[in-house]
């Protein structure tokens, strides 16, 4: 679980507006920096496969936020790949 300080300071960083929390690109940094942090997890943990679960259907919400932005505003979706630096 992300604390709600650094959670904040990502939604301040990725916001489209003054008010906005859940916008396609907050969603998706929130959920990249969950990723991360489970990632990390598991290098010291390698039989915890109840979160390894919880890693794959938080990768596959990321993809299909990601699908979504792509198919409606595709400068939108090159923007925050390359904040997020999520493809090569």
């Amino acid at each position: 679980m992300l604390a709600t300080q650094k959670k904040n300071e990502i939604i301040e960083k990725y916001r489209t507006h003054d008010s906005d929390t859940g916008s396609p690109e907050v969603q998706v940094a929130i959920l990249s920096e969950r990723i991360g942090q489970l990632t990390d997890h598991f290098k010291t943990h390698k039989k915890d496969h109840g979160s390894r679960r919880g890693l794959l259907m938080l990768v596959s919400k990321r993809r299909s936020l990601l699908d979504y932005l792509k198919k409606s505003d595709a400068d939108r979706y090159r923007e925050v790949i390359g904040k997020l630096g999520l493809r090569k």
